[in-house]
């Protein structure tokens, strides 16, 4: 890369040739999502041989004006990256970073492909929502932002909203007690103030390494609360485990769609020699797994929260510690009743709830059920339309 086509250029500069002829800075395409809200507009990718796009309530919406070149998507690019991002892409062909523009913070990734540089770029909402805002399928929010220790496991894919729903739990926890809160992340999405908690984050590349390494390190920093981004190997699946069984209230993701998927996601990182270990950690350090989606609303305006809940009291820890994963889903279709040892649901049965209180359509509900036999039974047998 030549550097005397990036001399004096900055997210001001206007570079991107619009519809109207008049171009565009990198700026001004970020303040699109600030004028429509991160909730509709989630993205924005740019790539060398088309258009800019953005991902608008789920689908991706191409610009109209020019084709983006190699020298245009640089000059677009990196002058949202650092001198040390920079290095690192040189080296490693993809980064991880954030920009706080506006009133939004926005989770970049940069990476090289055939065509040249590459960006998506994530709006994440500086305000952290309200717990009862989310959309959570039922009040087991509650007992979470009490718990002193367990792992608190949210499940999706890329784009489902579980960092926001995470952030939300977090800040509560922030409001409300004075915990020692600590966040491994990659990168930094929600930004938190000092409240009731003391609250320290840190970014894995700029902070600390690895989610492991800073997890060690972590155990000797007296946490009471624990974020860590998400769970990508074997030993970071390890400690995070322990850090539940030993004491610490503990939040994580993972990219699987359902709750019992999870559960066999986490045990698949082990050699068959230690499942046995690992579900005996799970079935006693596992709070609860929650699984959600972001459905596009029936209104066109924004998406909704779907969830399924899984609940690890005494019968799932059992079937966990036994290897009877696949008999976990009969306790999700009955343990439902609004109760400590149950409060649990199906994908299904929520996508139902909101499809009969008129939040999504019937066949856009169709479309992302786990089971669709399953969810054609609770459309025609769940009276319960409660939805928070």
């Amino acid at each position: 890369m030549s550097d005397t086509h990036l001399d004096n250029i900055t997210v001001n500069t206007k570079i991107y040739p619009g519809n109207d002829g008049a171009k565009l800075s990198i700026t001004d395409m970020l303040a699109y999502f600030e004028k429509h809200g991160a909730m509709r507009v989630s993205d924005l990718h740019i790539k060398v041989g088309t258009q800019p796009a953005y991902r608008i309530d789920g689908d991706l919406v191409r610009m109209k004006g020019a084709i983006v070149t190699n020298e245009m998507a640089e000059q677009l690019i990196y002058p949202l990256i650092g001198e040390k991002e920079r290095a690192n892409l040189a080296e490693k062909c993809n980064i991880d970073c954030s920009y706080r523009y506006g009133n939004l913070q926005y989770r970049i990734n940069v990476f090289m492909e055939n065509d040249g540089i590459a960006a998506a770029i994530r709006a994440l909402g500086i305000e952290i929502p309200q717990p009862e805002d989310v959309g959570f399928a039922n009040d087991l929010w509650k007992d979470i932002v009490k718990r002193k220790h367990g792992l608190v496991l949210f499940t999706g894919i890329t784009g489902a909203g579980k960092s926001t729903t995470i952030a939300s739990l977090i800040e509560r926890i922030n409001e409300t007690r004075p915990a020692r809160i600590m966040t491994l992340e990659d990168p930094i999405e929600y930004v938190y103030s000092q409240k009731s908690s003391m609250i320290s984050q840190r970014e894995v590349g700029r902070d600390v390494d690895t989610f492991s390494t800073g997890l060690r390190a972590m155990m000797r920093e007296d946490p009471d609360v624990i974020f860590v981004g998400e769970m990508r190997d074997a030993e970071t699946v390890s400690m995070t485990l322990t850090a539940a069984e030993t004491g610490h209230m503990v939040f994580s993701t993972l990219h699987t769609r359902d709750a019992t998927g999870s559960i066999t996601r986490i045990l698949d990182f082990f050699a068959t020699g230690r499942q046995e270990e690992i579900r005996s950690q799970l079935s006693l350090g596992l709070a609860y797994v929650i699984s959600q989606k972001l459905i596009p609303k029936k209104d066109g305006k924004g998406r909704a929260v779907a969830m399924e809940i899984l609940n690890n009291n005494y019968a799932v820890s059992n079937l966990i510690r036994n290897g009877k994963i696949e008999q976990i889903y009969s306790q999700l279709q009955t343990k439902t009743r609004d109760r400590p040892d149950e409060n649990m649901v199906t994908m299904e049965r929520h996508l139902a709830r909101l499809v009969k209180v008129g939040q999504i359509d019937l066949l856009e509900a169709k479309k992302w059920a786990n089971d669709p036999k399953s969810f054609i039974d609770a459309m025609n047998t769940d009276t319960d339309v409660k939805t928070s």
